[in-house]
Protein backbone atom coordinates (compact mmCIF):
# COMPACT_ATOMS: atom_id res chain seq x y z
CA UNK A 1 0.00 0.00 0.00
CA UNK A 2 1.29 3.11 -1.10
CA UNK A 3 1.79 5.66 2.25
CA UNK A 4 -0.60 8.97 1.71
CA UNK A 5 3.27 11.45 1.13
CA UNK A 6 3.62 8.94 -2.38
CA UNK A 7 -0.25 9.42 -3.56
CA UNK A 8 0.35 13.16 -2.70
CA UNK A 9 3.48 13.00 -4.99
CA UNK A 10 1.72 11.21 -7.52
CA UNK A 11 -1.06 13.46 -7.48
CA UNK A 12 1.34 16.49 -7.45
CA UNK A 13 2.79 15.11 -10.41
CA UNK A 14 -0.38 14.56 -12.65
CA UNK A 15 -1.24 18.05 -12.03
CA UNK A 16 1.87 18.79 -13.58
CA UNK A 17 1.61 21.76 -15.97
CA UNK A 18 1.70 20.97 -19.55
CA UNK A 19 3.33 23.70 -20.78
CA UNK A 20 6.97 24.22 -21.61
CA UNK A 21 9.36 25.36 -19.24
CA UNK A 22 11.79 28.15 -19.78
CA UNK A 23 14.70 26.98 -18.79
CA UNK A 24 16.86 28.85 -20.96
CA UNK A 25 15.59 31.53 -18.83
CA UNK A 26 16.94 30.29 -15.47
CA UNK A 27 20.55 30.20 -16.77
CA UNK A 28 21.54 33.47 -15.98
CA UNK A 29 20.87 33.22 -12.44
CA UNK A 30 22.05 29.73 -12.18
CA UNK A 31 25.71 30.53 -13.38
CA UNK A 32 25.43 33.68 -11.64
CA UNK A 33 25.37 31.42 -8.63
CA UNK A 34 27.80 29.14 -9.47
CA UNK A 35 30.42 32.08 -10.11
CA UNK A 36 29.63 33.31 -7.25
CA UNK A 37 30.28 29.97 -5.04
CA UNK A 38 33.34 29.44 -6.81
CA UNK A 39 34.89 32.80 -5.98
CA UNK A 40 34.24 32.48 -2.71
CA UNK A 41 35.73 29.07 -1.67
CA UNK A 42 38.14 28.67 -3.83
CA UNK A 43 36.43 26.06 -6.29
CA UNK A 44 38.60 26.07 -9.89
CA UNK A 45 36.45 23.72 -11.84
CA UNK A 46 32.02 23.12 -11.78
CA UNK A 47 30.10 20.79 -14.27
CA UNK A 48 26.07 21.39 -13.75
CA UNK A 49 23.49 19.15 -15.51
CA UNK A 50 19.45 19.66 -15.53
CA UNK A 51 17.77 16.64 -16.83
CA UNK A 52 13.61 17.17 -17.46
CA UNK A 53 12.60 13.50 -17.83
CA UNK A 54 14.41 11.96 -21.10
CA UNK A 55 15.77 15.28 -21.73
CA UNK A 56 19.43 17.35 -20.66
CA UNK A 57 17.70 20.99 -21.17
CA UNK A 58 20.42 22.06 -19.82
CA UNK A 59 24.61 21.48 -19.52
CA UNK A 60 27.74 23.87 -18.77
CA UNK A 61 31.17 23.93 -17.66
CA UNK A 62 32.82 26.34 -15.12
CA UNK A 63 36.23 27.73 -14.64
CA UNK A 64 38.42 24.97 -15.76
CA UNK A 65 35.77 22.31 -16.40
CA UNK A 66 33.91 21.73 -19.72
CA UNK A 67 31.09 19.65 -20.49
CA UNK A 68 33.71 16.66 -21.77
CA UNK A 69 35.06 16.94 -18.50
CA UNK A 70 35.53 13.44 -16.74
CA UNK A 71 35.13 13.86 -12.41
CA UNK A 72 35.20 11.40 -9.56
CA UNK A 73 31.36 10.49 -8.48
CA UNK A 74 32.68 9.70 -5.28
CA UNK A 75 30.29 7.79 -3.24
CA UNK A 76 27.23 8.15 -6.18
CA UNK A 77 29.09 4.78 -7.07
CA UNK A 78 27.19 2.95 -4.71
CA UNK A 79 23.98 3.38 -7.11
CA UNK A 80 25.35 1.58 -9.94
CA UNK A 81 26.43 -1.53 -7.35
CA UNK A 82 23.42 -1.52 -5.92
CA UNK A 83 21.69 -1.98 -9.15
CA UNK A 84 24.23 -4.41 -10.28
CA UNK A 85 23.33 -6.28 -7.13
CA UNK A 86 19.59 -5.87 -7.51
CA UNK A 87 19.82 -7.37 -11.51
CA UNK A 88 21.51 -10.67 -9.66
CA UNK A 89 18.07 -10.81 -7.34
CA UNK A 90 15.75 -10.14 -9.74
CA UNK A 91 17.39 -13.14 -12.11
CA UNK A 92 17.23 -15.02 -8.16
CA UNK A 93 20.97 -15.28 -8.16
CA UNK A 94 21.27 -12.99 -4.98
CA UNK A 95 18.66 -13.25 -2.06
CA UNK A 96 18.53 -9.59 -0.22
CA UNK A 97 17.03 -11.37 3.07
CA UNK A 98 19.47 -14.70 3.16
CA UNK A 99 22.00 -14.84 5.76
CA UNK A 100 25.07 -14.60 4.15
CA UNK A 101 27.13 -17.53 4.22
CA UNK A 102 29.85 -17.30 7.47
CA UNK A 103 32.25 -19.65 5.25
CA UNK A 104 32.35 -16.79 2.45
CA UNK A 105 33.56 -14.45 5.15
CA UNK A 106 33.81 -15.01 8.56
CA UNK A 107 33.31 -11.38 9.61
CA UNK A 108 32.55 -11.96 13.19
CA UNK A 109 34.42 -14.98 14.36
CA UNK A 110 32.86 -15.19 17.68
CA UNK A 111 29.91 -17.77 18.72
CA UNK A 112 26.03 -16.26 18.07
CA UNK A 113 27.43 -14.10 15.95
CA UNK A 114 24.56 -12.28 14.29
CA UNK A 115 23.69 -13.04 10.45
CA UNK A 116 24.40 -10.31 7.67
CA UNK A 117 22.44 -9.95 4.88
CA UNK A 118 22.67 -8.08 1.57
CA UNK A 119 19.56 -5.68 2.89
CA UNK A 120 21.74 -4.63 5.15
CA UNK A 121 24.92 -4.41 2.94
CA UNK A 122 22.98 -2.04 0.76
CA UNK A 123 21.32 0.11 3.40
CA UNK A 124 23.94 1.18 6.16
CA UNK A 125 22.88 -1.41 8.53
CA UNK A 126 25.41 -4.57 8.28
CA UNK A 127 27.07 -3.13 11.20
CA UNK A 128 30.54 -3.44 9.72
CA UNK A 129 33.04 -0.63 10.08
CA UNK A 130 33.29 2.25 7.77
CA UNK A 131 36.78 1.53 5.92
CA UNK A 132 38.64 -2.13 4.96
CA UNK A 133 41.86 -2.51 6.84
CA UNK A 134 43.47 -3.01 3.26
CA UNK A 135 41.99 -0.70 0.38
CA UNK A 136 40.40 2.02 2.58
CA UNK A 137 39.62 5.71 1.50
CA UNK A 138 43.00 6.30 3.58
CA UNK A 139 44.87 3.71 1.58
CA UNK A 140 46.94 4.41 -1.66
CA UNK A 141 47.83 0.82 -2.92
CA UNK A 142 45.17 -0.08 -4.96
CA UNK A 143 44.61 -4.03 -4.14
CA UNK A 144 41.68 -4.61 -5.99
CA UNK A 145 38.31 -5.57 -4.53
CA UNK A 146 38.47 -8.78 -3.81
CA UNK A 147 41.86 -8.02 -1.53
CA UNK A 148 40.09 -5.40 -0.05
CA UNK A 149 36.94 -7.57 1.09
CA UNK A 150 39.43 -10.36 2.10
CA UNK A 151 41.24 -8.36 4.37
CA UNK A 152 38.17 -7.43 7.00
CA UNK A 153 38.18 -11.29 7.94
CA UNK A 154 38.29 -11.98 11.46
CA UNK A 155 37.02 -8.45 12.12
CA UNK A 156 34.78 -7.94 14.65
CA UNK A 157 31.36 -6.23 13.86
CA UNK A 158 30.90 -2.79 15.17
CA UNK A 159 27.33 -3.17 16.00
CA UNK A 160 25.10 -5.61 15.28
CA UNK A 161 22.90 -5.86 11.71
CA UNK A 162 20.10 -3.83 12.09
CA UNK A 163 20.89 -2.11 14.84
CA UNK A 164 21.37 1.55 13.99
CA UNK A 165 22.63 3.27 10.61
CA UNK A 166 26.53 3.01 10.17
CA UNK A 167 27.59 4.67 7.09
CA UNK A 168 30.22 2.26 5.26
CA UNK A 169 32.18 1.79 2.48
CA UNK A 170 33.56 -1.70 2.95
CA UNK A 171 29.87 -3.39 2.97
CA UNK A 172 28.72 -2.07 -0.22
CA UNK A 173 32.00 -3.49 -1.63
CA UNK A 174 31.12 -6.83 -0.08
CA UNK A 175 28.20 -6.42 -1.63
CA UNK A 176 29.97 -6.15 -5.42
CA UNK A 177 31.82 -8.51 -4.78
CA UNK A 178 28.79 -11.39 -4.16
CA UNK A 179 27.66 -9.80 -7.10
CA UNK A 180 30.62 -10.80 -8.84
CA UNK A 181 30.43 -14.25 -7.33
CA UNK A 182 26.68 -14.84 -8.74
CA UNK A 183 27.15 -13.02 -11.93
CA UNK A 184 30.76 -15.18 -12.73
CA UNK A 185 31.87 -11.81 -14.34
CA UNK A 186 33.85 -9.32 -12.89
CA UNK A 187 32.69 -5.92 -11.47
CA UNK A 188 34.20 -3.85 -14.03
CA UNK A 189 33.02 -5.32 -16.97
CA UNK A 190 29.99 -6.55 -15.27
CA UNK A 191 29.13 -2.84 -14.64
CA UNK A 192 30.23 -1.78 -18.66
CA UNK A 193 28.25 -4.56 -19.99
CA UNK A 194 25.16 -4.96 -18.14
CA UNK A 195 24.78 -0.84 -16.90
CA UNK A 196 26.68 1.65 -18.33
CA UNK A 197 26.53 0.79 -21.98
CA UNK A 198 22.64 0.04 -21.73
CA UNK A 199 22.30 3.51 -20.35
CA UNK A 200 24.58 5.45 -22.96
CA UNK A 201 27.23 6.35 -20.38
CA UNK A 202 30.06 6.26 -22.66
CA UNK A 203 32.34 8.79 -20.92
CA UNK A 204 32.20 6.54 -17.35
CA UNK A 205 34.69 3.89 -16.45
CA UNK A 206 35.37 2.11 -13.27
CA UNK A 207 39.35 2.61 -13.27
CA UNK A 208 41.64 5.11 -13.83
CA UNK A 209 43.27 2.50 -16.34
CA UNK A 210 40.04 2.95 -18.70
CA UNK A 211 39.58 6.63 -17.81
CA UNK A 212 41.22 8.95 -20.86
CA UNK A 213 43.84 11.01 -18.99
CA UNK A 214 43.33 14.14 -21.02
CA UNK A 215 39.85 14.54 -19.77
CA UNK A 216 40.41 14.11 -16.18
CA UNK A 217 40.46 17.22 -14.45
CA UNK A 218 43.03 18.00 -12.25
CA UNK A 219 41.34 18.23 -8.88
CA UNK A 220 42.85 19.86 -5.78
CA UNK A 221 42.75 18.92 -2.07
CA UNK A 222 43.49 21.18 1.10
CA UNK A 223 45.74 19.17 3.10
CA UNK A 224 46.50 19.54 7.25
CA UNK A 225 50.20 20.06 7.45
CA UNK A 226 50.42 18.99 10.93
CA UNK A 227 51.10 22.15 12.84
CA UNK A 228 47.44 23.55 12.61
CA UNK A 229 47.84 25.21 9.28
CA UNK A 230 46.72 23.76 5.81
CA UNK A 231 49.04 23.42 2.83
CA UNK A 232 47.33 23.25 -0.80
CA UNK A 233 48.05 20.53 -3.73
CA UNK A 234 46.48 18.94 -6.71
CA UNK A 235 45.37 15.90 -5.83
CA UNK A 236 46.90 12.20 -6.00
CA UNK A 237 44.60 9.87 -8.67
CA UNK A 238 44.09 6.28 -7.65
CA UNK A 239 41.97 3.60 -7.73
CA UNK A 240 40.04 2.31 -4.24
CA UNK A 241 40.27 -0.88 -2.90
CA UNK A 242 36.91 -0.22 -2.62
CA UNK A 243 36.01 0.75 -6.27
CA UNK A 244 32.02 -0.42 -5.83
CA UNK A 245 31.48 2.41 -3.09
CA UNK A 246 33.30 5.31 -5.03
CA UNK A 247 35.20 5.00 -7.91
CA UNK A 248 33.54 5.55 -10.31
CA UNK A 249 35.17 8.12 -13.03
CA UNK A 250 32.35 10.23 -15.26
CA UNK A 251 30.82 13.27 -16.61
CA UNK A 252 27.52 15.45 -15.52
CA UNK A 253 25.94 14.69 -18.83
CA UNK A 254 26.51 10.90 -17.94
CA UNK A 255 25.05 11.45 -15.05
CA UNK A 256 22.10 12.89 -16.63
CA UNK A 257 21.39 10.12 -18.64
CA UNK A 258 21.61 8.00 -15.80
CA UNK A 259 18.82 10.34 -14.11
CA UNK A 260 16.46 9.92 -17.14
CA UNK A 261 16.78 6.02 -16.93
CA UNK A 262 15.67 6.47 -13.43
CA UNK A 263 12.93 8.80 -14.41
CA UNK A 264 12.14 6.56 -16.89
CA UNK A 265 11.08 3.69 -14.53
CA UNK A 266 14.83 1.68 -15.26
CA UNK A 267 14.81 1.75 -19.05
CA UNK A 268 15.29 -1.85 -18.29
CA UNK A 269 18.59 -1.62 -16.58
CA UNK A 270 16.04 -2.93 -13.54
CA UNK A 271 12.21 -3.03 -13.33
CA UNK A 272 10.15 -0.14 -11.70
CA UNK A 273 9.00 -2.41 -8.97
CA UNK A 274 12.81 -3.42 -8.55
CA UNK A 275 13.40 0.79 -8.40
CA UNK A 276 10.54 1.45 -5.88
CA UNK A 277 11.68 -1.22 -3.85
CA UNK A 278 15.49 0.32 -3.65
CA UNK A 279 13.72 3.98 -3.31
CA UNK A 280 11.89 2.43 0.20
CA UNK A 281 13.76 3.67 3.18
CA UNK A 282 15.14 0.42 5.17
CA UNK A 283 14.56 -0.82 8.68
CA UNK A 284 12.81 2.41 9.47
CA UNK A 285 8.96 3.92 9.60
CA UNK A 286 10.44 7.12 8.00
CA UNK A 287 9.61 7.91 4.71
CA UNK A 288 13.12 9.45 4.35
CA UNK A 289 16.39 7.45 4.99
CA UNK A 290 18.72 5.19 3.51
CA UNK A 291 17.31 3.05 0.68
CA UNK A 292 18.95 0.45 -0.86
CA UNK A 293 21.93 2.57 -1.74
CA UNK A 294 19.87 5.21 -2.57
CA UNK A 295 18.82 8.14 0.15
CA UNK A 296 15.51 8.95 0.15
CA UNK A 297 14.63 12.35 1.14
CA UNK A 298 12.30 15.39 0.56
CA UNK A 299 12.56 18.74 -1.31
CA UNK A 300 10.31 21.64 -1.13
CA UNK A 301 7.10 19.16 -0.94
CA UNK A 302 8.87 16.76 -3.94
CA UNK A 303 9.93 13.17 -2.78
CA UNK A 304 14.04 12.95 -3.77
CA UNK A 305 16.10 10.19 -4.12
CA UNK A 306 20.10 10.31 -5.22
CA UNK A 307 23.41 10.35 -3.07
CA UNK A 308 26.53 12.77 -2.35
CA UNK A 309 29.86 11.99 -3.51
CA UNK A 310 32.79 12.63 -2.23
CA UNK A 311 36.27 11.38 -3.05
CA UNK A 312 40.08 12.96 -3.26
CA UNK A 313 39.34 16.27 -5.01
CA UNK A 314 35.88 15.92 -6.40
CA UNK A 315 32.88 16.49 -4.46
CA UNK A 316 29.16 15.92 -6.47
CA UNK A 317 25.21 16.19 -5.72
CA UNK A 318 23.22 14.10 -7.75
CA UNK A 319 19.21 14.16 -6.92
CA UNK A 320 16.40 12.92 -8.92
CA UNK A 321 12.58 13.88 -8.31
CA UNK A 322 10.78 11.10 -9.43
CA UNK A 323 7.54 12.31 -10.01
CA UNK A 324 8.21 15.85 -11.03
CA UNK A 325 10.90 14.31 -13.26
CA UNK A 326 13.66 16.52 -13.09
CA UNK A 327 17.42 16.17 -11.87
CA UNK A 328 19.98 17.87 -11.12
CA UNK A 329 23.69 17.36 -11.35
CA UNK A 330 27.14 19.35 -10.10
CA UNK A 331 30.21 18.04 -9.77
CA UNK A 332 33.34 20.48 -8.41
CA UNK A 333 37.18 19.70 -8.53
CA UNK A 334 37.66 20.03 -4.74
CA UNK A 335 38.40 18.12 -1.76
CA UNK A 336 35.49 18.97 1.06
CA UNK A 337 33.57 21.21 -0.52
CA UNK A 338 30.18 19.34 -0.45
CA UNK A 339 27.96 21.95 1.30
CA UNK A 340 28.97 24.59 -1.55
CA UNK A 341 27.95 21.80 -4.49
CA UNK A 342 25.05 21.37 -2.08
CA UNK A 343 24.28 25.49 -2.40
CA UNK A 344 24.53 25.17 -6.25
CA UNK A 345 22.09 22.62 -6.40
CA UNK A 346 19.50 24.49 -4.45
CA UNK A 347 19.49 26.92 -6.50
CA UNK A 348 19.30 24.79 -10.00
CA UNK A 349 16.88 23.09 -8.03
CA UNK A 350 14.80 26.01 -6.81
CA UNK A 351 14.95 27.16 -10.16
CA UNK A 352 13.53 24.00 -12.06
CA UNK A 353 11.17 23.76 -9.65
CA UNK A 354 9.82 27.32 -10.88
CA UNK A 355 10.37 27.19 -14.04
CA UNK A 356 8.06 24.01 -14.42
CA UNK A 357 5.55 24.46 -11.85
CA UNK A 358 5.22 28.05 -10.84
CA UNK A 359 6.22 26.98 -7.20
CA UNK A 360 6.88 30.37 -6.25
CA UNK A 361 10.09 29.48 -4.66
CA UNK A 362 12.41 32.31 -3.11
CA UNK A 363 16.07 32.38 -4.11
CA UNK A 364 17.24 34.68 -1.28
CA UNK A 365 16.72 35.65 2.50
CA UNK A 366 17.18 38.59 4.32
CA UNK A 367 19.50 38.95 6.73
CA UNK A 368 19.36 40.61 10.04
CA UNK A 369 21.50 42.85 11.43
CA UNK A 370 23.37 41.62 14.97
CA UNK A 371 24.84 43.71 17.11
CA UNK A 372 27.43 43.00 20.13
CA UNK A 373 28.95 40.43 17.89
CA UNK A 374 31.93 40.20 20.88
CA UNK A 375 29.14 38.25 22.92
CA UNK A 376 29.72 35.39 20.88
CA UNK A 377 33.75 35.05 20.51
CA UNK A 378 35.33 32.41 22.10
CA UNK A 379 36.26 29.06 22.67
CA UNK A 380 34.37 26.25 22.67
CA UNK A 381 33.63 22.07 22.44
CA UNK A 382 30.87 19.77 22.08
CA UNK A 383 31.05 16.15 21.71
CA UNK A 384 32.55 15.81 19.00
CA UNK A 385 34.45 18.58 17.80
CA UNK A 386 36.06 22.14 18.96
CA UNK A 387 35.09 25.52 17.71
CA UNK A 388 37.00 29.25 18.06
CA UNK A 389 34.77 31.77 17.41
CA UNK A 390 35.93 35.89 16.08
CA UNK A 391 34.86 38.75 14.71
CA UNK A 392 36.42 39.79 11.35
CA UNK A 393 35.67 42.60 9.09
CA UNK A 394 32.44 43.36 11.14
CA UNK A 395 31.11 39.59 11.20
CA UNK A 396 31.20 36.29 12.90
CA UNK A 397 33.45 33.90 11.55
CA UNK A 398 34.68 30.50 13.04
CA UNK A 399 37.00 27.68 12.70
CA UNK A 400 34.88 24.72 13.82
CA UNK A 401 37.52 21.26 14.13
CA UNK A 402 39.49 22.78 11.07
CA UNK A 403 36.60 23.89 9.05
CA UNK A 404 37.01 27.90 8.53
CA UNK A 405 33.04 29.22 8.63
CA UNK A 406 31.03 32.10 8.08
CA UNK A 407 27.66 32.75 10.81
CA UNK A 408 24.95 35.07 9.53
CA UNK A 409 22.29 36.85 11.37
CA UNK A 410 18.87 35.46 11.22
CA UNK A 411 17.07 36.95 14.63
CA UNK A 412 17.91 37.08 18.48
CA UNK A 413 21.07 34.78 18.90
CA UNK A 414 20.14 32.99 16.10
CA UNK A 415 22.34 32.50 13.03
CA UNK A 416 23.27 29.93 9.83
CA UNK A 417 26.30 29.06 9.14
CA UNK A 418 28.30 27.89 6.27
CA UNK A 419 31.59 26.53 5.64
CA UNK A 420 33.09 23.93 2.59
CA UNK A 421 30.69 21.16 4.40
CA UNK A 422 27.67 22.81 6.30
CA UNK A 423 25.21 25.00 4.27
CA UNK A 424 22.67 26.83 5.95
CA UNK A 425 22.75 25.09 9.04
CA UNK A 426 21.18 26.52 12.08
CA UNK A 427 23.06 27.95 14.51
CA UNK A 428 21.29 29.14 18.07
CA UNK A 429 23.25 30.95 20.79
CA UNK A 430 22.57 29.75 24.36
CA UNK A 431 22.94 32.47 27.75
CA UNK A 432 22.92 32.17 30.78
CA UNK A 433 21.10 33.98 33.31
CA UNK A 434 23.17 36.76 33.78
CA UNK A 435 23.27 37.50 29.75
CA UNK A 436 26.41 36.01 28.62
CA UNK A 437 26.91 33.41 25.87
CA UNK A 438 27.25 29.89 27.38
CA UNK A 439 26.91 27.95 24.18
CA UNK A 440 25.35 27.25 20.93
CA UNK A 441 23.75 24.16 18.48
CA UNK A 442 25.35 23.58 15.34
CA UNK A 443 24.25 20.59 12.74
CA UNK A 444 22.86 18.55 15.99
CA UNK A 445 26.11 19.64 18.18
CA UNK A 446 26.04 21.01 21.58
CA UNK A 447 28.68 23.57 22.08
CA UNK A 448 29.69 24.97 25.56
CA UNK A 449 32.18 27.75 25.96
CA UNK A 450 35.90 26.05 27.45
CA UNK A 451 37.36 27.11 30.72
CA UNK A 452 40.15 29.70 30.50
CA UNK A 453 42.41 27.67 32.01
CA UNK A 454 41.43 23.91 31.13
CA UNK A 455 43.33 21.15 32.72
CA UNK A 456 46.12 20.36 30.89
CA UNK A 457 46.89 17.47 28.98
CA UNK A 458 48.34 14.48 30.78
CA UNK A 459 52.32 14.13 30.01
CA UNK A 460 51.22 10.23 29.43
CA UNK A 461 49.12 11.48 26.44
CA UNK A 462 51.41 13.37 25.07
CA UNK A 463 53.34 10.90 23.80
CA UNK A 464 50.26 10.31 21.25
CA UNK A 465 50.87 13.79 19.62
CA UNK A 466 52.11 13.37 16.07
CA UNK A 467 51.24 12.84 12.28
CA UNK A 468 50.12 9.20 11.42
CA UNK A 469 49.90 7.63 7.61
CA UNK A 470 50.22 8.85 4.10
CA UNK A 471 51.19 12.64 3.70
CA UNK A 472 48.59 14.06 1.61
CA UNK A 473 45.83 12.10 3.66
CA UNK A 474 47.31 11.86 7.11
CA UNK A 475 45.80 11.88 10.57
CA UNK A 476 47.23 14.19 13.04
CA UNK A 477 46.98 13.55 16.87
CA UNK A 478 46.75 17.29 18.43
CA UNK A 479 46.10 19.07 22.11
CA UNK A 480 42.93 21.29 22.93
CA UNK A 481 41.91 22.26 25.78
CA UNK A 482 43.35 19.65 27.27
CA UNK A 483 42.00 16.73 25.07
CA UNK A 484 43.05 14.67 22.28
CA UNK A 485 41.71 15.41 18.64
CA UNK A 486 42.38 13.20 15.53
CA UNK A 487 42.27 15.40 12.23
CA UNK A 488 40.82 13.17 9.72
CA UNK A 489 40.20 12.41 6.11
CA UNK A 490 41.60 16.59 5.92
CA UNK A 491 37.86 17.00 7.20
CA UNK A 492 37.39 17.73 10.68
CA UNK A 493 39.31 17.34 14.33
CA UNK A 494 37.43 14.44 16.11
CA UNK A 495 37.52 14.73 19.81
CA UNK A 496 39.10 11.27 21.35
CA UNK A 497 37.69 9.93 24.70
CA UNK A 498 40.08 7.91 26.75
CA UNK A 499 39.06 4.20 26.66
CA UNK A 500 42.22 2.69 28.65
CA UNK A 501 45.54 3.82 28.34
CA UNK A 502 45.99 3.15 24.65
CA UNK A 503 42.97 3.12 23.41
CA UNK A 504 40.30 6.47 22.39
CA UNK A 505 36.91 6.35 21.19
CA UNK A 506 35.87 8.11 18.29
CA UNK A 507 32.99 10.64 18.72
CA UNK A 508 29.69 10.70 16.31
CA UNK A 509 30.59 11.54 13.03
CA UNK A 510 32.08 9.08 10.34
CA UNK A 511 33.53 7.03 12.26
CA UNK A 512 30.91 6.69 15.56
CA UNK A 513 31.57 3.68 17.67
CA UNK A 514 34.95 2.72 16.44
CA UNK A 515 38.63 3.24 18.14
CA UNK A 516 41.46 4.78 17.99
CA UNK A 517 44.02 2.05 19.39
CA UNK A 518 47.67 3.71 20.12
CA UNK A 519 50.39 0.62 18.90
CA UNK A 520 53.72 1.26 20.91
CA UNK A 521 57.22 -0.63 20.29
CA UNK A 522 59.08 -2.57 22.39
CA UNK A 523 60.71 0.28 23.95
CA UNK A 524 57.08 1.41 25.02
CA UNK A 525 57.22 4.62 22.17
CA UNK A 526 53.77 5.08 20.28
CA UNK A 527 55.41 4.28 16.30
CA UNK A 528 51.51 3.69 15.00
CA UNK A 529 47.76 3.43 15.26
CA UNK A 530 44.88 1.74 14.76
CA UNK A 531 42.76 3.91 13.45
CA UNK A 532 39.41 2.36 13.18
CA UNK A 533 40.55 -1.39 11.71
CA UNK A 534 43.38 0.75 9.63
CA UNK A 535 46.81 0.90 10.81
CA UNK A 536 49.09 4.21 10.09
CA UNK A 537 52.72 4.43 11.18
CA UNK A 538 53.94 7.79 12.66
CA UNK A 539 55.50 9.93 10.01
CA UNK A 540 57.24 12.62 11.72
Amino acid sequence: MKTLLTRLLLMGAIALSSRAADYDSIAPVLEAAVEAEMDTWGITGVSVALVDDQKTVYSKGFGTATTESIFRAGSVSKLFNALAVMQQVEAENLDLDAPIDPETLPINPFPERPAITLRHLLSHRSGLQREAPVGGYLDDSEPGIAATVDSIRESVLVTRPGEKTRYSNIAPTFAGHLMEQASGEDFESYQQRHILQPLGMASSSWTRANTPEDRLIVSNMRVADGRGGWGRQPCPVFDLGTIPAGNLFTTAEDLARFASALIAGGNGVVSQETLERMWTPQFTESETGFGLAFVVGNAHGHRTIGHSGAVFGHSTSFVVLPEAKIAVIVIGNEDIANGRIRAIHDVALKLMLNAKMDAGLELTRDNLHADNLTDFVGAFESESYWAELSVKDGALVGDVSGQPTRFTPMGQDAFIGNSRIYLDAQVSFTRNASGTVIGFQLAGQDYTRVSDNPTPLHSEWRAMLGSYGLDFIPVIITERHGRLYAMTENMVDYRLTPVNRYVCALPPGMYIDEEVVFLPDTSGAIHAIDYANMIFHRRD
